[in-house]
């Protein structure tokens, strides 16, 4: 069948659209994200092993930080990583990392994923989906508040085990803003960013 001169028009934007995603994927990605790529491969695959889900870690380093080693939140999160000052002095002792120095990058990289690691240890779910981003509710807003909100689904017939249309319903008493914000963590690195970085390596693919 031949295709009308509007058709192929639509085909060849089609087509073209398709070739450029992985260049608008890199244009995504902060220039100083490449700098620390290998930095960031080394101690996840050290903590987590060579199926590390590299690609997630990238992904949520950019939705913290946008990879600037000297930010700080007006709550007062600090550095690529944005711990609280006191997660990050927890973390530091917890798993013997030294002085906490959550804007030295190489320090923050190795705390962050040794924290995503204690946090998703911690997490009984029903595919790597659901537990990542049940850990990354819990890196962004703590992991008794992920319990509760379990609890929670559980009392009203939801599967605690599942997050997305499930557990993430559900409320056990954060503030508006609070929860709003949490609801959009997970979201946004897994379902968002992660596909930008998915080249790095260990992609937990959400369908």
């Amino acid at each position: 069948m031949r295709l009308s001169r509007k058709h192929a028009r639509i085909a060849l934007v089609a087509v073209v659209a398709l070739m450029l995603l992985p260049m608008l994927a890199l244009a995504d990605v902060p220039r100083d994200a490449a700098r620390h790529q290998r930095d960031l491969t080394r101690h996840a695959r050290a903590v987590w092993g060579m199926d590390a889900p590299v690609a997630m870690f990238g992904a949520q380093i950019h939705q913290e930080s946008r990879w600037r080693a000297n930010a700080q939140s007006v709550v007062g999160a600090q550095g690529i990583a944005q711990f609280m000052p006191q997660t990050a002095t927890w973390i530091s002792g917890a798993y013997k990392l030294g002085e906490p120095q959550p804007y030295n990058t190489g320090w923050a990289l190795r705390a962050m994923v040794t924290y995503d690691r204690h946090l998703w240890q911690q997490i009984d779910a029903a595919t790597p989906c659901d537990r990542a981003a049940m850990t990354l509710s819990a890196y962004n807003g703590g992991l008794g508040w992920v319990y509760r909100d379990q609890s929670l689904a559980a009392k009203n017939g939801h599967d605690r085990r599942r997050w997305f249309s499930m557990v993430e319903l559900f409320n056990a008493g954060r503030s508006a803003a609070n929860f709003a914000e949490n609801r959009g963590y997970p979201r946004v690195i897994l379902i968002k960013w992660q596909p930008t970085y998915a080249s790095w390596g260990g992609e937990i693919v959400c369908n």
